[in-house]
């Protein structure tokens, strides 16, 4: 059960914003540099900074420092705390269709 909303809102919030998403399908690939990241981009390097600093604290991708160049890859097992929640909502919501099939196939047959 996934305990600590505080993740799950950070991870949700990031993933809300197209942009963000896009930096992510990117980082999909490899490892890039932001300025690599802000340069197909309509918006300035700061914004660019400001959706990667969300990302960061949401923990979807990682960053490290290499001299003046900081290098951006995705985290993992970043998404985790939101597959969890979706999948105990699927498996809840899965067992509840069944049973209301069950008792329509019951109630059917009276």
């Amino acid at each position: 059960m996934v305990e600590d909303s505080s993740v799950l809102n950070r991870v949700y919030r990031a993933l809300a914003d197209p942009t963000r998403r896009r930096l992510l399908v990117t980082l999909r690939e490899g490892e890039a540099r932001i300025s690599d990241l802000a340069a197909p981009l309509p918006l300035s390097f700061a914004a660019v900074a400001q959706h990667v600093a969300a990302l960061e604290e949401a923990g979807l991708i990682e960053r490290e420092v290499r001299g003046r160049e900081h290098w951006l890859s995705v985290r993992a097992n970043g998404l985790r705390e939101a597959e969890t929640w979706i999948a105990e909502q699927s498996s809840s919501w899965n067992a509840r269709a069944d049973a209301l099939g069950a008792h329509l196939e019951r109630r059917g047959r009276k």
